[in-house]
């Protein structure tokens, strides 16, 4: 007989390279705690970073850009995703790569402008007539039906809502009845129904019907208070780009050739000036009736050397325009040669007129108690047991070659000490899996020597 073990379908999170950052790890007074939030060391970057947060916040940094500068592996990316930690889930943030707008379906300038359009919210507050309320009662009129047969259709619904002040019965139409058992709302469940559209929206089931024995992986609400029939503000936060996309989208007829047409368009449409600048006098006309409020979000574009001088010169016009975000871009080259030219040396490879408007922020190498500090923190993230001696081993590694070839040595490390049969990573495993996987020194250094034997 074969017996097998079911295994959880529970998701489980991948553990990402900064899934350990949680923000900037600052006190109340903006000054950076040596470890805290993920984040270990690059004081005065932190600090910066927590005076732009700040700014942010106070809306006085739109249309502005930081740089962050700095070698390989001292946290660029993970002060920029702090900051995006520390602006909350309301703030757009779009993170990029430069390499991203050389792309074979659109034009450059079109993925960037794309990229600004969804750092930049919009908030837009409607005040809607609704009612609201714990359905207690949800009972389909049939009637026969009109085109004849045995079958009967819905004429209408009958809904009975109750919240804390009172109860009201509806007479709804069928259309939406449907709605009602799409979105699946049961006795017992607290809804909301726009009187002017009859949108329906489920909220979660009252909380009266939760107890202590329940298992369900339902969302309980309270009751609702006040009437049933009431006024309420209903918030929808949007990007920009979100708008484009939907307005971009042409609506073809149901004839073969537009269905055709339809199939045979590339995944990705570009959209015009045009189109956007009607959007910008929607948005801003909305802004003027205090419909809606902009959101400037952040734009992170990672690796901007590889950016072309095309790309630059566009950059400019972006920042300078009248709705933009706040971007923040990141580089790890000192003087390089500018992309798109055969000549021109730079700082960072980026236009010195473009550098002469950006807020620089500078990040420095970690010494060997920094990195000491962010390998336990990756273990315990990994949810690995690390041996003292083995953590001051991987230091010292991480000082003679980098940080990442550090830290990438503790998983195949702890599969080492698992085939050893041990529950703890020693300092053995780790000289092991060091001997196993070259650093790039290493391997440059093996390469010089054995040239000859390699194809030229």
């Amino acid at each position: 007989m074969k017996i097998e073990e079911v295994k959880s379908t529970v998701k489980t999170q991948r553990i990402a390279a900064h899934t350990h950052v949680k923000g900037l790890g600052l006190d109340e007074n903006g000054a950076p705690l040596q470890m805290a939030s993920g984040l270990v060391g690059q004081k005065d970057a932190r600090e910066a970073a927590g005076v732009v947060v700040d700014l942010i916040k106070s809306k006085k940094m739109s249309g502005r850009a930081l740089l962050l500068a700095g070698p390989p592996g001292t946290g660029k990316t993970a002060i920029a995703l702090a900051i995006a930690h520390e602006l909350g889930n309301k703030v757009p943030f779009c993170p990029m790569v430069g390499s991203e707008v050389f792309s074979s379906e659109i034009k450059k300038t079109e993925v960037l402008m794309e990229n600004f359009r969804r750092s930049i919210g919009l908030r837009i507050r409607e005040t809607k007539e609704v009612y609201e309320g714990e359905v207690t009662e949800l009972t389909p009129v049939e009637t026969e039906n009109p085109m004849g047969g045995y079958g009967k259709t819905i004429s209408n619904v009958v809904i009975g809502l109750k919240t804390a002040k009172g109860t009201k019965q509806l007479k709804l139409d069928p259309s939406i009845y449907e709605t009602l058992q799409r979105e699946k709302v049961e006795v017992g469940d607290v809804i909301y129904i726009e009187a002017n559209s009859g949108a329906v929206k489920r909220q979660g089931r009252s909380d009266t019907f939760a107890t202590e024995f329940d298992l369900e992986t339902e969302e309980y609400v309270p009751l609702p208070k006040g009437e049933v029939h009431k006024k309420k503000e209903v918030v929808q936060d949007v990007t920009l780009h979100d708008l484009d996309a939907a307005n971009a989208r042409p609506q073809g007829g149901q004839d073969v050739l537009s269905i055709v047409g339809q199939m045979m368009k590339p995944k990705k449409t570009e959209i015009t000036d045009k189109l956007r600048t009607e959007i910008n006098k929607i948005v801003n006309k909305y802004i003027d009736q205090g419909i809606a409020e902009l959101v400037p979000g952040v734009l992170f574009i990672d690796e901007v050397h590889m950016l072309d001088l095309e790309c630059f010169t566009y950059l400019h016009k972006s920042l300078e325009s009248a709705i933009a975000p706040i971007v923040i871009f990141a580089t790890n080259r000192g003087r390089c040669v500018i992309r798109g030219t055969d000549d021109i040396l730079s700082p960072h490879g980026i236009p010195l007129d473009l550098l002469d408007r950006l807020l620089i922020v500078r990040t420095s190498p970690y010494n060997m108690s920094e990195m000491e500090q962010i390998i336990r923190l990756r273990a315990q993230t990994e949810g690995l047991s690390v041996e003292d001696a083995a953590i001051l081993a991987l230091s010292e590694i991480g000082s003679n070659t980098t940080l990442r070839y550090a830290v990438q040595l503790l998983t195949p490390a702890n599969q080492t000490s698992k085939v050893n049969g041990r529950t703890q990573i020693t300092k053995d495993d780790i000289m092991d899996v060091q001997s196993l996987f070259l650093d790039a020194k290493r391997s440059a250094k093996f390469l010089q020597e054995e040239n000859t034997k390699y194809m030229q």
